[in-house]
């Protein structure tokens, strides 16, 4: 049987309690399995990208399969459910007949979609408009562009076509960020072959160099590049 998320947010957590790490987030009309069930807490496997997580059964409903969904393309929007009017974030699904089509190249889109969402916190485990990690981030946006990408960073470092030269950067290409253990450990978005968005704090603007991240405020660089990749063919 199928589920859908029927809150505006519902946390995965990696363990089945209120207290464990929330590693990810099911947002609003995004659909599941049902992979083990305790009392409190039912451990569920995303349909979008297969992560898998416990999460609240009170927090999703079991769905036709014949019901016809569409992504928000908008950061946030005020939607009415049977429960009242919830206010949700890009990429939720909302049941529809009539599926929107994206009108502008898909490195464009990624780049505009982007910049909607600075300022917003970072969030361990977040996927929407009011709290992101930087892997959120690049998820969500790509998935409103209708190009899926896994959740986490290292993940996603394993898609796409490795960039030879900084100079070749096209907008919304992933940059890829290692951390003291040499694993990816970040993933931005680039607006240009200098400039990139990312969750730091919270989603903001920085320079790209051959080093890395270079934090203007800071004047330093916060994060190791390990690469470039190219997503969008």
């Amino acid at each position: 049987m199928k589920y859908r998320c029927k809150v505006c947010i519902s946390p995965m957590r990696a363990e089945p309690s209120d207290a464990a790490e929330m590693i990810s987030q099911l947002l609003f009309g995004e659909s599941c399995v049902v992979i083990e069930k305790q009392e409190k807490f039912w451990k569920i496997r995303m349909d979008f990208d297969g992560y898998e997580g416990w999460i609240d059964p009170k927090q999703i409903e079991s769905i036709d399969d014949h019901e016809s969904y569409q992504i928000l393309q908008q950061k946030w929007k005020e939607i009415v459910s049977p429960k009242g009017n919830l206010m949700v974030s890009l990429g939720t699904e909302i049941p529809s007949q009539n599926v929107q089509e994206i009108n502008v190249p898909p490195r464009n889109y990624i780049a505009e979609k982007a910049q909607e969402f600075l300022g917003v916190p970072y969030l361990w485990g977040g996927r929407s408009a009011f709290g992101i990690d930087c892997s959120g981030l690049s998820q969500v946006i790509y998935k409103a562009a209708k190009i899926p990408l896994p959740r986490d960073s290292y993940q996603q470092a394993e898609v796409g076509q490795t960039m030879d030269f900084l100079s070749e950067i096209q907008p919304g290409d992933l940059a890829f960020f290692t951390g003291d253990s040499g694993k990816i450990t970040h993933v931005g978005i680039m607006l240009s072959p200098e400039e990139i968005i990312h969750a730091h704090g919270e989603v903001r603007l920085d320079m790209l160099d051959a080093v890395g991240i270079y934090n203007r405020e800071q004047k330093k660089h916060t994060h190791k590049l390990a690469f470039v990749k190219s997503i969008i063919h």
